[in-house]
């Protein structure tokens, strides 16, 4: 089966990201400063960061819909799925805006795993993490590795897509992974089986071919 992360990898830009630089109160980039240099895990950051929001939910509505996604993404959705792969977004990013967005470019029947967003006011957000785990390595709002090995005992092989840095723990336990930006050296720096894609249009063209590309990693 396949598990793709959304921001950046899908979506064509961080929504979260796009969110606080829009909605954001002072205080989130300090945040993320903390988050970058070790001192706080990605859970605490964006729960933080999200406490941040300062938008009505109208506003936030408007603003998913100018998130854009990968023109291809559908496409290699509908030929994993009729190889008889089944694909779940697999997310650290907020699920509210993952639907929303896949919604609008019709493929909101994709299973969504990711932190839950929770309106506390007219003008206030709360940011829940039902995915996460103790256990977890990177201290994230949904850990990625206990998502793919449940699917791994499911569906035996895991086919993993991402981007950047919430993927590095993760893509170290795929069967193979489909990399691009930052995850890309990553796997290289690790001896991680991986293809390197820039757009799904690529993803879709490596997808028939699993086996042949893990014996040429």
């Amino acid at each position: 089966m396949v598990q793709c992360d959304f921001d950046g990898t899908i979506s064509t830009e961080d929504v979260t990201d796009s969110l606080l630089q829009r909605f954001g109160r002072d205080g989130w980039e300090a945040l993320e400063a903390a988050w970058e240099r070790g001192e706080i895990g990605s859970r605490e950051c964006m729960k933080g960061q999200v406490a941040l929001l300062d938008m009505d939910r109208a506003e936030l509505d408007a603003h998913l819909a100018t998130i854009a996604v990968d023109p291809h993404f559908g496409a290699f959705v509908r030929a994993a799925r009729e190889r008889g792969m089944p694909v779940q977004v697999v997310s650290d990013g907020i699920d509210y805006a993952i639907h929303a967005v896949l919604e609008r470019h019709g493929l909101g029947d994709l299973p969504v795993i990711a932190n839950r967003l929770v309106q506390t006011g007219p003008r206030s957000w709360q940011l829940q993490s039902p995915w996460a785990s103790a256990a977890c390595a990177r201290a994230s709002g949904n850990c990625k590795c206990e998502r793919l090995a449940e699917q791994r005992e499911r569906h035996g092989r895991v086919l993993y897509v991402g981007d950047s840095t919430s993927d590095f723990c993760v893509s170290g336990r795929a069967d193979l992974v489909l990399a691009k930006y930052k995850l890309i050296q990553h796997c290289v720096d690790h001896g991680i089986a991986h293809a390197a894609f820039t757009d799904f249009s690529q993803a879709l063209a490596l997808l028939p071919q699993p086996v042949a590309l893990e014996l040429a990693a």
